[in-house]
């Protein structure tokens, strides 16, 4: 069955003069207006279209990819606020979704992007969006382990670090003490699994962690070493900005790393930087 609020492939019935009519089973025909038909689209054909309801309520389908569908977490910009209905979000689609005012965190503001989760107000049966993440987390115990590769979306910052919601599903902390540079709520990245708390709290890191971090790091300090003559001027009191841009990681994981080289004998530390020890 046709699912609200989701990408459905459904086929065309008819054409008329408003647009395309689909099977949509159970819900019934569902209008795609003829500004959303792919040209060439008839009768008979299967069509990917996003399912949600038009400013009457009525069910519509349009050919247009949302930035999020329900079930989702996403950061979205608002567009414009309302002191009675609360605010609106854009999407990619030409109605913007709605945030209520009694599903707002605090007041959002005209321009900025906030991180929302998309789902079904089942009172209205409309497609909604709420800064209260909270409720929509999965507490169950994750499937990953320690180590583990996984998606990061930036969702608020705390004292600590940075809140963040990994795989679109639960949420985890980075820590700020960890980190070459601020983060921007809304930005997503790739991060690791550091520790899995007995209470199920998650903490997280940019880098892999242990000796998986440390050696493919010492090889690219070794080789960036070489590849300046014998000198590369960074050493471990340079700042987290110039480690983070020359090496893409953390100040600690760096450290680490040149530690590792030392205690091989394979670089000497100066006060120009690091060098290659003959």
């Amino acid at each position: 069955m046709p699912l609200l609020g989701k990408l459905n492939h459904l086929t065309v019935l008819k054409d008329s003069s408003p647009g395309l009519y689909l099977d949509g089973g159970e819900l019934g025909e569902i209008l795609l207006p003829g500004d959303a038909i792919p040209k060439g689209a008839a009768p008979g054909d299967v069509l990917e279209v996003f399912i949600y309801r038009d400013s009457e309520d009525r069910l519509v389908a349009t050919t247009l990819k949302p930035m999020a569908t329900v079930g989702d977490f996403a950061a979205l910009k608002v567009t414009e606020t309302h002191p009675r209905m609360g605010a609106f979000l854009d999407w990619g689609l030409r109605k913007d979704l709605l945030l209520p005012n009694a599903e707002q965190e605090r007041r959002v503001r005209a321009g900025e992007t906030v991180v929302v989760y998309v789902f079904i107000d089942h009172q209205t049966e409309r497609i909604i969006a709420t800064t209260r993440l909270q409720g929509h987390i999965d507490h169950t115990p994750p499937s990953y382990k320690v180590g583990y590769e996984v998606s990061l979306l930036i969702a608020s910052e705390t004292p600590l670090g940075y809140n963040a919601i990994i795989n679109n599903s639960r949420l985890g902390l980075l820590y700020r003490s960890e980190l070459a540079t601020p983060l921007e709520i809304g930005q997503r990245c790739e991060g690791f699994v550091r520790t899995i708390r007995a209470d199920g709290k998650i903490d997280l890191g940019l880098d892999q962690q242990g000796y998986q971090r440390v050696a493919p790091l010492a090889d690219r300090i070794l080789t960036a070493i070489r590849a300046n003559h014998g000198l590369l001027p960074l050493s471990d009191s340079s700042s987290p900005e110039e480690i983070r841009t020359t090496f893409q990681t953390s100040k600690k994981a760096f450290k680490q790393a040149l530690g590792n080289l030392y205690r091989q004998r394979l670089i000497e530390i100066e006060e120009s930087g690091i060098r290659l020890k003959k």
